[in-house]
């Protein structure tokens, strides 16, 4: 499951039961959470579908109330079945949050009903080197999952002056400097949950079948929505 951004095109040799263009129409949602389908195409490649379409609903204070509130940690996200906004799949909303400490988002279904939680405690706090992400569907254990490889991110500090070359090649070229972000989330030792890169994007693997897809939803949605390159994350751009 991963989040496809405005203008992307699927990977060569996949195909898209729908893959509309990037433009709004009509006020349409134009972001997508797509997932891999468990069938193929006819012709053996495989096929891709729209799980969510996530939306950013503003305060009363608009976009500059939103910014505001996210500096501090805080998140607000509907995902819907539909670009149309007709049937609600999951809210998100913020149920603790304050900059530089542990953000606590609640997930609910399109009733209200729980679905779980997601923590996410910022890098150098409390003796804790990486950021952790602690997810807990609601009647199941909590999994637990760290930012990185501790390997990738000493050769990260190590590489530091050439991380300096491709920030300045981000904003002149569009390239992309990012740290290590593959996270691998466990129960009792056992990975439930891996957000990886596939080649061609992050996307987030459920290793296990209980998990509900909308709270995995929402977990994607928060991840990039945190996302640490060079450029604004989704949730925080004009439109």
């Amino acid at each position: 499951m991963w989040l496809a951004d405005p203008g992307e095109r699927i990977q060569s040799g996949h195909t898209a039961d729908d893959d509309k263009g990037s433009e709004p129409e009509d006020g349409a949602l134009y972001r997508e959470i797509r997932m891999w389908e468990a069938r193929r195409a006819p012709d053996g490649t495989d096929l891709v579908r729209t799980f969510a379409y996530p939306e950013r609903p503003l305060p009363p204070g608009g976009l500059d109330e939103y910014r505001k509130a996210r500096k501090q940690g805080s998140r607000s996200i509907v995902l819907w079945a539909d670009p149309h906004r007709e049937r609600k799949l999951a809210t998100v909303v913020t149920r603790t949050a304050s900059r530089g400490r542990p953000a606590t988002y609640d997930v609910a279904d399109e009733s209200g009903a729980p679905l779980g939680s997601i923590v996410r405690e910022p890098a150098a706090r409390g003796g804790q080197v990486r950021t952790r992400w602690t997810v807990q569907q609601t009647g199941r254990p909590a999994a637990v999952g760290h930012k990185g490889h501790p390997f990738w991110w000493v050769v990260w500090w190590l590489l530091w002056p050439v991380q300096l070359i491709l920030a300045f090649l981000s904003i002149l070229e569009g390239a992309s400097a990012r740290t290590p972000r593959r996270t691998k989330w466990r129960i009792d030792g056992e990975t439930v949950l891996d957000w990886h890169d596939d080649g061609y994007e992050f996307q987030l693997s459920l290793l296990a079948d209980w998990w509900d897809e909308r709270l995995i939803a929402a977990l994607v949605a928060l991840e990039e929505s945190h996302e640490s390159r060079l450029g604004d994350p989704w949730d925080n751009v004009a439109h």
